[in-house]
């Protein structure tokens, strides 16, 4: 499967010193907004992103047609189809996508260590 663009998604106390802290290793932010509480910071092909009060827990996140420079891959494999796959292996999904719908859509999963997994489709 072909699970597109790569991610941490961490859960930060304090979005400013966690961009302190990461332009410190190296990164520099990508995308998002510090008004909006979220940025996403890169390192060559490494993305992180950092969010400030918007969920518990840190994510693990893949994009389906992006690439990790957030440009639009021509082959990939559409989240829903990543969702059915997963399904017939008797995998418990934590949220689904609408299956009868096309474009963006996102689902999550729990691996066995019960870290979450989003797969997170922008187009």
């Amino acid at each position: 499967m072909k699970l597109g663009a790569f991610s941490v998604s961490l859960s930060v106390k304090d979005l400013h010193k966690s961009k302190e802290f990461y332009e410190n290793l190296g990164f520099t932010v990508f995308a998002g907004n510090m008004d909006q509480n979220y940025l996403i910071m890169k390192n060559e092909n490494a993305l992180v992103g950092l969010f400030q009060g918007m969920f518990e827990g840190n994510i693990l996140t893949f994009n389906p047609g992006w690439d990790e420079n957030a440009k639009e891959m021509t082959s990939f494999d559409d989240v829903r189809h990543i969702q059915q796959h997963l399904k017939s292996k008797g995998v418990t999904l934590e949220s689904e996508a609408d299956e009868s719908a096309t474009g963006p859509a996102s689902f999550t999963v729990k691996d066995p260590d019960g870290n979450l997994i989003l797969l997170d489709q922008h187009r």
